[in-house]
């Protein structure tokens, strides 16, 4: 996401923005012709753009209003309609009205989402308030990947899915608080350390993809009720310390 909106206007990361809406268009039509893994495949895939733009337009001090309006329309096709639809052709047409109204719900809460990060963005600090988009769109595609792993090759019918993209929606409006990750404070002398474990994470997603990315991005979705459950569980011992005190 590109924030300041004083800099000049530069197109690389604009086209950065429309390779990340051709890669959300392209599994849309993947969606349609059946093609699931592939659908999600190209959805990482735009989410690896939508990672790269705002990052070349810092590094080349070129945000921009413009930039920022692109990529949030960008972003709700990429992130809200592509994996909407890959999930209620994949697994939520067999529940009906409670699909659709899931896969609804889903595109709806992304744009929500989508809305609140432009309005909000000066103010919430470094850490995002809300699951980002990108990383619920993660997760359907890499649930998709994950369940072909496992020898699903069509279409499936489980509760779980459903319950997914509720739980994603929902997540995604919350106020949970997610790290960003966009600009690291990495302390001098360390970042060799940070290289060697860059290398060693590639390492390990490369392994099995289908299971490493689903399995990281889950950890980073449960982070965030987890940080608030431990915040909310530190308040509370200090309010029991200081009234037994």
């Amino acid at each position: 996401m590109e924030t300041n909106t004083n800099s000049k206007f530069s197109p690389l990361p604009c086209m950065l923005t429309c390779a990340s809406l051709f890669s959300g268009f392209y599994s849309i039509i993947a969606t349609i012709n059946g093609h699931y893994f592939t659908a999600a495949v190209a959805i990482l895939v735009a989410m690896v753009f939508d990672g790269l733009d705002g990052r070349v337009a810092r590094m080349t001090r070129s945000t921009s209003r413009f930039g920022m309006e692109l990529d949030s329309l960008c972003d709700l096709v990429s992130f809200g309609v592509a994996p909407g639809l890959l999930a209620y052709l994949w697994a939520l047409t067999p529940y009906g009205r409670y699909g659709w109204l899931a896969a609804f719900l889903y595109v709806a809460t992304t744009a929500l989402r989508l809305a609140r990060f432009n309005s909000q963005a000066e103010t919430t600090g470094p850490d995002f308030v809300g699951l980002p988009c990108p990383a619920a769109a993660g997760m359907i595609a890499t649930t998709v990947m994950f369940s072909r792993f496992l020898g699903a090759t069509g279409t499936v019918k489980h509760l779980s899915i459903l319950l997914l993209v509720y739980v994603l929606s929902y997540l995604m409006v919350s106020n949970h608080r997610y790290l960003s990750f966009k600009q690291p404070h990495i302390k001098k002398g360390k970042v060799f350390q940070l290289v060697v474990g860059m290398l060693l994470l590639l390492i390990l997603l490369a392994t099995e993809p289908p299971v490493t990315l689903f399995g990281a991005i889950l950890v980073y979705i449960v982070s965030g009720p987890a940080m608030a459950l431990y915040q909310f569980a530190t308040r509370k011992k200090l309010a029991e310390d200081k009234y037994s005190s």
